[in-house]
């Protein structure tokens, strides 16, 4: 690393290349989620985070912190899934000041129906090309950036 502010041209070629596929591929899961289900993305990443979760249950803020998302952003776009049946929002048992976000039946159905074709887009579009042998290292690199962006970033990391 130098002093630079600039990327240099190894790692403009990396951020760039990143920045293409993320966009991309945000806009293939969230076209092949909307056509085969009528989820977003967004919608897919609250139902597998709540279906990873003890019960299918998350105080907003501990499913805000699992997405990487504002507490607000989170709290009006599950309002929005309520609305659809797919999630519910009560107070939570042990301290009704904390809102609780339940995946209902629904939502596991829907999120059930929804992830074979998720899987096989991913397996198809992220994986397709990319020989077996290279994902030790891919799924390392990427890890570590993840753990330098929980280290270093400004939300809290997740529990866990």
């Amino acid at each position: 690393m130098t002093d630079s502010p600039w990327l240099d041209a190894g790692q403009q070629r990396v951020w760039l290349a990143w920045i293409r596929l993320q966009l991309r591929m945000t806009y293939e899961i969230n076209r092949q989620l909307q056509a085969d289900s009528a989820l977003s993305m967004a919608d897919y990443d609250v139902l597998a985070g709540l279906s990873a979760s003890a019960a299918g249950r998350l105080p907003i803020s501990a499913l805000a912190n699992h997405l990487g998302w504002e507490r607000s952003r989170v709290s009006h776009h599950v309002k929005r899934m309520a609305t659809r049946g797919l999630v519910a929002m009560a107070a939570a048992e042990t301290d009704r000041r904390v809102t609780e976000v339940t995946l209902t039946d629904h939502g596991l159905g829907v999120l059930r129906s929804a992830a074979p074709g998720h899987a096989a887009l991913v397996k198809n579009l992220f994986f397709g090309d990319l020989p077996g042998a290279e994902l030790p290292a891919l799924a390392d690199s990427l890890e570590r950036v993840y753990a330098h962006v929980l280290k270093n970033g400004t939300l809290p990391p997740p529990p866990g």
